[in-house]
């Protein structure tokens, strides 16, 4: 572990600098994303997330399981399920804004710039989660997670993170406030990131056996966050196929890099 821990860190935070970058397009932009390219960018991390969610999650649990013969399914069944479950109960009981503008959760005092922050904020905890999950694999040794693959791992949820910095940032910077300060909430809406990887390293080095399970559990929550945030922004409006073509390279892509680099 010692040799490998600034690789282990790096992991971490790289899909918080992902965040940071796509928040300083406050800085270059003046106006905010085209709808046609925002919506090639969520369908992009639309295919990243999903592919993610399965080559590097949920087949690991269950690689993880094998001895258990056709019951080595269950595992990663319970997990999925229960990351969407509460990522669900979330959604339900916190007050938070789309970026499409739709208002969802309990009534709130919260200006819209707050809850849509705290929407994409509560999202970017799961993907944290599921970097962790990743290196905790590579850690424990029991799951077929090379630090390859948990990098490569961290790298796409870092892409994917690059718009969504942006669409905290720039509506900020629109509704008055300065660059600077548009660009620090935007990124600091990334930081629940390595916290939640970090929180997972801890949870499973003390646990090993729960890692199948906590593998699935990422894979759904991420999974949720795919189909109740990133397909809808990626289909809205009229034509959807630059989204459709955005998801098909995402997720092509990272299934590439996932089997050539895991």
């Amino acid at each position: 572990m010692s040799d490998s821990t600034p690789i282990v860190i790096t992991s971490l935070l790289i899909p918080f600098l992902g965040t940071a970058l796509g928040s300083a397009f406050v800085f270059v932009m003046r106006k905010e994303i085209s709808q046609n390219v925002q919506k090639g960018l969520m369908g992009f991390a639309s295919g990243i997330m999903i592919a993610a969610s399965v080559w590097s999650l949920l087949i690991p649990s269950m690689e993880m399981c094998a001895d258990r013969g056709k019951m080595a399914v269950m595992p990663a069944t319970i997990g999925l399920l229960a990351g969407f479950a509460v990522l669900l109960l979330i959604d339900y009981i916190t007050p938070h804004l789309h970026p499409d503008g739709v208002e969802e959760g309990p009534k709130s005092h919260l200006s819209k710039t707050a809850m849509l922050t705290l929407a994409v904020t509560m999202h970017n905890f799961p993907e944290g989660m599921a970097v962790g999950a990743a290196v905790a694999g590579f850690i424990s040794g029991s799951a077929n997670i090379s630090m390859a693959a948990a990098v490569t791992l961290a790298l796409g949820i870092a892409i994917q993170n690059v718009p969504e910095g942006a669409i905290i940032s720039m509506p900020m910077r629109a509704a008055g406030n300065s660059r600077r300060k548009s660009f620090v909430i935007g990124s600091l809406s990334g930081i629940v990131e390595p916290i939640g990887a970090a929180l997972v390293i801890l949870l499973t080095s003390i646990t090993v056996p729960i890692l199948p399970y906590v593998l699935a559990f990422a894979a759904g929550a991420m999974l949720y966050v795919v189909f109740d945030e990133l397909i809808p922004e990626a289909a809205e409006g009229g034509h959807s196929n630059i989204g459709i073509l955005g998801f098909a390279i995402g997720f092509a892509l990272m299934m590439i890099l996932d089997v050539v680099m895991g």
